[in-house]
Formats: structure tokens, sequence, C-alpha cells
């Protein structure tokens, strides 16, 4: 996952030049995190395809306010959730939607299993170990870990405290660290360190 940095680059480029070389850089950095996340909230592949081209459609419209983004990362995962949240709205598929029921897709194992010396089974005990965790869990461990936001962006997205993030966070990697070998439990919490 792109940093906020880059992102913040890409976004000024694209106001201050109409630059569609960056536009299009923007879309393939952002466009399968916001499909899985959108995805995780509607349920439905063909929905959040189309929730992403919205999401981008309204840069370029706005595309002479994109300086005023301070957090890059959380104002797209927000305008992703927003837009998701509506269209279900609209399509009354629920009265209240809680972030307990999205379904979260994980692609990765957070590090690199070369480097920890991990074999293949190893590996596939992580996953399955982080495909087991609770939703809720899941979803922030995937939206700090794989997809790069800060525990302050993470609470503020998913409407909880810091705290909480950092409590789910700790639960993930205590589960996580349990399907490895003692020798590699260590290396494996301080790859996976926590983030502020």
């Amino acid at each position: 996952m792109p940093a906020n940095d880059h992102i913040k680059r890409l976004l000024h480029l694209i106001e201050r030049d109409n630059d569609q070389v960056a536009y299009r850089e923007l879309f393939l950095l952002l466009h399968n995190p916001l499909k899985q996340f959108a995805y995780s909230i509607l349920k439905s592949g063909e929905e959040a395809e189309e929730l992403v081209s919205d999401v981008f459609m309204r840069i370029w419209t706005k595309k002479d306010q994109l300086s005023l983004i301070e957090s890059p990362l959380l104002y797209f995962y927000s305008t992703a959730r927003n837009l998701a949240i509506n269209r279900l709205t609209r399509q009354k598929r629920q009265a209240a939607l809680s972030s307990n029921e999205w379904l979260v897709q994980m692609n990765s194992i957070y590090f690199d299993p070369e480097q920890l010396m991990m074999t293949q089974e190893m590996v596939n005990q992580v996953k399955k170990s982080i495909n087991e965790l609770p939703v809720r869990c899941r979803l922030i461990f995937k939206l700090v870990k794989e997809d790069g936001l800060k525990h302050r962006e993470t609470a503020e997205l998913l409407n909880i405290s810091v705290k909480t993030v950092e409590a789910q966070l700790a639960i993930a990697l205590r589960r996580i660290a349990k399907c490895m070998p003692m020798d590699l439990q260590n290396a494996a919490i301080r790859k996976l360190n926590l983030k502020k």
C-alpha cells in the first residue's frame, strides 16, 4: 500500500497539471484495496467495482480541491465507506449496518516469509489464523497492516476508539504468534509491530 505522501504527490499533480498519468497511477495503486474494502460492505463484486469507479470519478471532478485532503488514505476509505452505505440505504438492503457484518478478505500475511525463513506450511498456518480472526479484529488488522491506515485513521473510519484498534491488533498478533514455532514468534511479532 502506498504511503500518504506518495498519494499526496499524485493528487498534487492531478490538481495542478490535470496529469492523467498521475491519475492512472493513483487508480492502479488504490483500485484493488478500495474494491476489497467496498466488497466487504456490499458483498457484491460488481457493486464494489462500480463504487470504486464512482470514487475515482469524484476525484477527477473535484480535482481543483485535492490539495485540501490531509490524509488521502483515510479520505479514500471514508469516501468508499460512505458511498457503500448510501448505496445500501438506497437499495434498502439493511436498515442499520455494523462493521461487524462486513466480509473482510485478507490478501497477504503482512511480512516476508523468506526473511523469517518460514516454510509454506507455516505460511499457510499464519494465513489460516488470520482468516479465523473475528470479523472486526480481521478488518482492523487488514486496514492497519495491509492497507496502511494509521490507528487513528482506522478508529475514525470505523467509529471506534484508538484503544479498541490497539486492543484488536494485540489480539490478532497473539493469535497469529500461537501458530508459529517459538523461535519465530519473536521475529514475527517484531515484523508485525503495531504502528501508531
